[in-house]
């Protein structure tokens, strides 16, 4: 990997931080959900310990990457991506991914395995079935437009009012698309599990992601696993994010000590 220095580093679109902070003891990598962008981690650094740096994710073909094509494949996407991240692991640093956010988090850990570089300190997944479980529904990324906002709908991610907004409609749901299909054509390859600590989250009432599938994590990692189910749906990262900070935090406490 040919490293950029750091401080251009903080100029890259590939990144945003909330709240710069170059003396931080930590960084935490943030990956968000299908559809969602970098500015989903803006309120983070009120919440998550004042010694940890929020690193958000910011992926092309949103915010101030729009003009910039959306991948559609997680395989295609994950260099790239650890090309861009790679001078910020000039310090340790841990890895948090939502749903869609928590497979890029694993598969970029997987790659800094192979490349033998610094591995995260810890691996937080949420909102999403362990990767070596395969998929039970059709593939949504495809559906017609009025089926695909349906479905929108249904999870309770996208405000109606956006989806109800014509030119707003226009402009996201390219982008949306993109992320399903990112999810939805993984191809999970076994390897063997990581030596990283897991955290895995899961809401109760997630009507698409059972505990048992969350729980499967476990087979991901040799190291110590926590599991965590909170209430809400699927976007409980909105409707109950205390006890999700908590549990970050209690973990990052002794990461950063």
């Amino acid at each position: 990997m040919t490293a950029l220095p750091l401080e251009s580093m903080r100029h890259s679109p590939w990144i945003y931080f909330p709240k710069p902070n170059p003396s931080a003891a930590l960084r935490l990598f943030c990956f968000p959900y299908a559809g969602g962008s970098a500015l989903l981690f803006r309120p983070w650094p009120n919440h998550i310990l004042p010694k940890v740096e929020i690193c958000a994710i910011q992926l092309p073909g949103r915010a101030e990457r729009l003009s910039e094509p959306y991948f559609t494949h997680i395989n295609e996407l994950v260099p790239p991506l650890t090309e861009a991240l790679s001078p910020l692991m000039n310090k340790p640093f841990a890895i948090f991914g939502y749903s869609l956010g928590a497979v890029i988090g694993f598969e970029f850990t997987r790659r800094l395995r192979r490349q033998s570089a610094q591995q995260p300190l810890h691996l937080f997944v949420a909102g999403r079935r362990a990767p070596q479980i395969p998929a039970t529904r059709a593939p949504r990324y495809e559906l017609p437009e009025d089926e695909f906002i349906s479905e929108l709908k249904r999870l309770k991610g996208t405000p109606d009012e956006v989806l109800e907004h014509t030119e707003l409609r226009e402009l996201i749901l390219p982008m949306i698309r993109a992320d399903f299909a990112l999810d939805e054509t993984y191809d999970y390859r076994d390897e063997p599990p990581l030596d990283v600590p897991l955290s895995a989250y899961g809401g109760l009432e997630d009507p698409d992601v059972s505990q048992k599938e969350i729980a499967a994590w476990r087979l991901q990692t040799t190291a110590a696993f926590e599991l965590s189910m909170v209430p809400g749906g699927h976007f409980f990262l909105h409707t109950s994010p205390t006890g999700l900070f908590e549990s970050i935090n209690r973990r990052l406490m002794l990461l950063s000590s």
